[in-house]
């Protein structure tokens, strides 16, 4: 088996769904001429699945309801640093 890296980008919303091949290993997110990307280790030729992702900014509320887990993915930063935003997946 081979694998590769893919990027997906990102909405800056509350939530959000990609389909991204099952078992995909999430590596970073990053901006790319400011427009943010996540970049995963994916098997190319495998079945995909739907993977629910969170974009909250530096002070804006999350609510930690009950039944909701989340991972941190990571953070990047858009107009030279003025508005921070954290990458999450609901687990």
């Amino acid at each position: 088996m081979t694998k590769t890296i893919w990027k997906f980008e990102l909405e800056i919303t509350d939530k959000q769904f990609i389909r991204m091949p099952k078992g995909a290993e999430l590596l970073s997110v990053q901006t790319q001429s400011e427009s943010p990307c996540l970049w995963a280790f994916v098997n190319p030729n495998g079945a995909t699945e739907e993977r629910c992702f969170e974009v909250f900014g530096t002070g804006h509320p999350i609510h930690c309801d009950i039944g909701i887990d989340r991972k941190y993915i990571g953070t990047f930063q858009i107009r030279d640093g003025a508005l921070v935003f954290h990458v999450f997946e609901r687990v």
